[in-house]
């Protein structure tokens, strides 16, 4: 029985011209052995299965070839390239850093490359998954590969660049890996198709390199898969069968459904793919997918794009012409959102259901908020009824002496709801327009408004506004506020105060020692001597404003807390004599000690 080999090493490239999809790397390379340009280290990154360590292989078969050709290839004839094929060639060492990653492993390496080679011109260290090596080893690493002997080559390649230090950056010629097109991954398919005498469909082949995204091994591992699957016949249905994917012709159904709004046909249709045993979040993730499809369909710069099967190609134009990019948007935003709640949700076949029922009446929801009456989100009301208008006369402005005024300007109309008269008492104030107290009509209480003077208060708060006529109603209007008096204020003060203590608020004792000050008739201070003191008025200085308001009749009172630091009070403590004080003290109640001092003629240490 003769033993099978995989197609990805079956088929592996064995020169440049055979890697498919990275002519920008195979060409530089080929030009370099050609001219003689080589570095001495080359780092190779890119995704899965594009042909890294494949040209890694290649290149140093290349540069050990006895006999290139001129195109920079390898002959595949001579002794250096049939020891490589076979694997016996001692110019070429592989290490796989993903298991070899400690500095002892770097160390060995380095200790190898010391000697030369003993035939061929090159020594080749090709270092798979470099990222993974530690910091230690990376810097047990750099000397030598910044400086090697002129025989050495290291050839590193990598998935993931970011993980690699800097400095072995710097020190690499650096070749970044594309990922293969669909077209050169159907193209080669289908000539390893052709040399194996398989039967496989363009449409199969189109799937299988969709499903592989652009990774060559990936590919070539599912056409093996489905050949031994399918015995030798690779087509589009079978393709499906065995890769689980959902048919596209499912999406079209549903897409048509929801064009419709035909909310049972596609809850059927959600029912007949569950049965087929597809996962709800593959179906969101596969009509997501779609839609992104339909709405590259609907600009012709950006065709290129779409990566369907030729097939499917037209079919995906007509459905575009018929939705709006819109609804499109719309709706790839709500099987987003539903695609990330997916795992939370414990019913997973009513979350995916709600999904399409959004999907279904979404582009009724659509419509109706494009419409002119701008109904997005807002209640709709039956019947409107008008609102009457109240005429306002030109009221005339008080002349000044000995100037002409000018004529006044028409007032703006004001909105508001006719309502009966009411009588009305005179009120007093300053500023007021007196209104007569009588039922009289509207339109003589008008003309007495416009002989009045205009009022010189602001206009007032709709709030104040409906004190005024609750008050006004009631026989009394607003009362004047009273100037504040220092005795009244302080009273009203100490109240506050007991309340503190009532409440066991540890601000009463500042509330307490605070000192008084008029600044005007509504403003006063509280003048406090430390910054504690300071801090507790402020966090209590609105409730009590709230609180001295109604005490005072002032409803405009003002608190403003001052800090006034007064000097600093030294206390002097008891403090023990130091020993020239003592000698001091001693000396002037004994005269006789310093007179014997002075003529021992000692010499005191203090």
């Amino acid at each position: 029985m003769e033993k099978f080999v995989v197609s990805a090493r079956k088929y592996r490239p064995q020169t440049f011209n055979t890697v498919v999809g990275q002519e920008h790397i195979t060409t530089t390379l080929k030009n370099a052995i050609k001219t003689g340009h080589l570095a001495h280290a080359f780092l190779f990154c890119g995704p899965r299965g594009v042909g890294k360590t494949t040209c890694a292989r290649i290149l140093a078969k290349t540069i050990n070839c006895e006999s290139q050709t001129p195109e920079g290839e390898a002959c595949n004839t001579c002794q250096s390239c049939r020891s490589f094929d076979e694997g016996t060639s001692m110019n070429i060492h592989e290490l796989d850093a993903a298991s070899n990653n400690s500095v002892d492993d770097i160390r060995a390496l380095v200790d190898q490359v010391r000697f030369a080679p003993q035939a061929g011109a090159y020594k080749v260290y090709i270092i798979d998954e470099v990222h993974m090596l530690s910091s230690s080893a990376f810097n047990a690493f750099l000397k030598t590969l910044e400086e090697p002997p002129p025989y050495a080559k290291f050839i590193l390649a990598t998935t993931e660049k970011h993980k690699i230090l800097p400095t072995i950056l710097s020190r690499c010629q650096i070749f970044d890996f594309n990922r293969i097109t669909l077209q050169d991954t159907v193209g080669h398919l289908a000539d390893i198709a052709q040399k194996e005498q398989i039967q496989a469909d363009e449409t199969a082949l189109q799937l299988i390199a969709q499903k592989s995204e652009g990774c060559m091994r990936d590919a070539l591992s599912i056409l093996d898969k489905i050949v031994s699957f399918t015995n030798g016949s690779v087509t589009y249905d079978n393709t499906i069968e065995h890769l689980n994917i959902l048919d596209a012709d499912y999406y079209f159904k549903l897409m048509d459904c929801m064009l419709d709004q035909d909310l049972a046909g596609a809850m059927l249709l959600y029912d007949d793919i569950n049965r087929k045993g597809f996962e709800g979040d593959a179906v969101l993730n596969g009509f997501a997918e779609f839609l992104r499809n339909l709405l590259i369909c609907k600009d012709e710069r950006v065709a290129g794009l779409l990566e369907v099967v030729e097939s499917f190609r037209r079919r995906f134009a007509d459905t575009a012409k018929k939705v709006d990019a819109g609804y499109l948007v719309s709706a790839l935003n709500l099987l987003n959102e539903a695609e990330i709640q997916f795992r939370q949700a414990r019913n997973k076949r009513l979350h995916v259901e709600l999904a399409l029922i959004k999907l279904c009446y979404l582009r009724q929801a659509l419509q109706l908020t494009a419409t002119d009456t701008s109904l997005d989100k807002k209640k709709v009301v039956e019947t409107t009824r008008s609102v009457a208008f109240r005429a306002i006369r030109p009221i005339a402005l008080r002349p000044l002496a000995g100037k002409e005024q000018p004529a006044p300007p028409l007032p703006e109309a004001k909105l508001m709801v006719e309502e009966p008269a009411r009588p009305f008492k005179t009120v007093k104030a300053e500023g007021a327009v007196p209104v007569p107290a009588t039922n009289a009509p509207a339109e003589a209480v008008t003309a007495a408004a416009a002989q009045a003077p205009p009022p010189v208060s602001k206009k007032l708060s709709s709030l104040e506004a409906l004190r005024q006529q609750i008050g006004a109603a009631a026989g009394t209007g607003p009362a004047a506020d009273k100037p504040l008096e220092l005795a009244s204020l302080q009273d009203a003060w100490m109240q506050f105060v007991e309340r503190l203590k009532q409440e066991k608020n540890p601000a009463w004792q500042s509330f307490e020692v605070a000192e008084l000050r008029l600044m005007d008739a509504n403003v006063f201070e509280a003048v406090v001597r430390n910054n504690i003191n300071q801090k507790f008025l402020e966090l209590e200085r609105n409730k009590a404003s709230d609180f001295l308001k109604p005490l005072v009749g002032n409803r405009q009172l003002q608190l403003f807390v001052t800090l006034v630091e007064g000097e600093q009070e030294y206390i002097v403590h008891d403090a023990p004599l130091s020993s020239k004080e003592q000698y001091a003290r001693l000396a002037a109640q004994f005269p006789l000690v310093k007179e014997l001092k002075d003529r021992l003629r000692l010499e005191l240490d203090y």
